[in-house]
């Protein structure tokens, strides 16, 4: 029996990890610099733990099929000692069981040895086939409890085999994210360091010619290929943004004073949303007015509060009073109309005039999760202090954090 019939045989474990870990680091390294730091970092990291998994195989024992064959059976080896010289091969006619089992995960997995386990013995024998696993059983004049022990016997190595292995992938599969970040992050900030430099010599930037704007993924041939996040070649931009210390200051200035109604109702019983922004404007404005960046606070349309840099919006505040779920999703359709600007950190803040406020923070995560811009939630302030990552409503790569903060208003 030849090695090469065996499964778990062809590749290490160890030699197929660091062979994963050189392609990653490889394909980071070729992605264009642009394209790299016009880019989201959480979808380069969701596209490279995609391509990059190894799903072990698993079993469908219940779907077992069997047939038969006539075959063929070699027996030169055993008459050997009797029969000296002959020319040709002697055979006999036996009987030849196949046994079929569909799998799910990758074919190739099958190639692989898994740590800690032996490569002389019970190595199972089968033919991988596409999504199917084929056990052949040979010979003449078989008895029914050998042929379904020698079947129980490899299907029971082959699982030995694939329960070890899943211990391997499970560890590389759970760290692939964490590894892309890594070194993306590590590459976008040598990009903008060198970038940075040059701009700091005071000469003009040099144009580039000749080379490729586009990128295009290397196939992968164990798995349907997930997509590179579509992103702009067109040379990176340093962008305005709200430092996260500033947009959390400032969502506290909102939240104490919005302590305060809740703490007086009958001074704010007859606002409107309008009457609102105003109240919230004194004590931003009070805070941050006449910095030494010009950056201040004032409202635009009917019901905004926002702070302009460079003649652009990087923080709006959006006042609206609760009616229902299809109202939140329009207001953060209206929320992500107004910005362009990757990491623009936005909010919107919800006046509860009704009863039942923990119905309405039940209903916030369930309406904000379903809106076609929603990315991920991140960790949840306090009961009414919701956070989130969205997408622009023009652009997958331009993000901004949304905040929805809830409070109670007398009515």
């Amino acid at each position: 029996m030849a090695k090469e019939d065996f499964l778990f045989y062809k590749y290490d474990w160890s030699f197929v990890l660091q062979n994963q870990r050189e392609e990653l680091s490889a394909e980071i390294s070729s992605i264009d610099g642009d394209r790299l730091l016009n880019t989201s970092t959480d979808d380069l990291c969701n596209y490279f733990e995609q391509k990059f998994r190894i799903d072990a195989p698993s079993l469908r024992e219940d779907e077992t099929v069997a047939d038969q064959n006539e075959v063929n059976i070699d027996v030169s080896n055993a008459h050997s000692v009797f029969i000296k010289n002959r020319s040709r091969p002697i055979s006999i006619k036996g009987t030849e069981i196949e046994i079929t089992i569909p799998f799910d995960g990758e074919a190739e997995a099958f190639n692989i040895k898994p740590s800690f386990s032996s490569i002389t013995q019970n190595l199972p024998k089968a033919e991988v086939r596409e999504q199917e696993l084929i056990i052949r059983i040979q010979g003449k004049d078989r008895d029914l409890e050998s042929v379904q022990n020698e079947i129980r016997s490899t299907i029971s190595s082959v699982n030995s085999y694939l329960d070890i292995l899943r211990k391997n992938v499970s560890g590389w599969n759970s760290g692939i994210n964490n590894l892309a970040r890594q070194q993306i992050e590590s590459r976008k900030k040598k990009l903008l360091n060198d970038r940075n430099l040059v701009a700091s010599l005071g000469f003009p930037l040099k144009e580039r010619g000749g080379g490729s704007m586009t990128y295009t993924a290397p196939n992968v041939r164990r798995k349907i290929n997930p997509t590179l996040p579509k992103a702009s070649t067109e040379p990176f931009k340093s962008e305005p943004t709200l430092a996260t210390d500033d947009y959390e200051h400032i969502l506290s200035v909102i939240e104490n004073m919005a302590l305060v109604m809740e703490r007086s109702p009958s001074a704010f019983k007859s606002m409107n949303e309008e009457a609102l922004r105003f109240l919230f404007l004194v004590p931003l404005n009070g805070h941050y007015e006449g910095e030494a960046t010009g950056e201040t606070f004032n409202y635009e349309g009917k019901t905004d509060i926002l702070i302009r840099s460079k003649g652009r919006n990087i923080f709006i505040g959006e006042c609206k009073y609760w009616d229902g779920p299809k109202k939140l999703s329009e207001s953060i359709d209206q929320i992500l109309g107004y910005s362009s600007w990757r990491d623009t950190k936005v909010a919107i803040l919800i006046f509860n005039r009704r009863k039942d406020l923990s119905k309405v923070l039940t209903a916030i995560p369930e309406t904000v999760t379903k809106h076609k811009n929603y990315k991920k939630s991140l960790p949840q302030v306090s009961e009414t202090h919701f956070s989130y990552i969205f997408a622009h409503r023009d652009d997958a790569n331009r993000e901004m954090i949304l905040s929805i903060l809830v409070f109670d208003v007398p009515k």
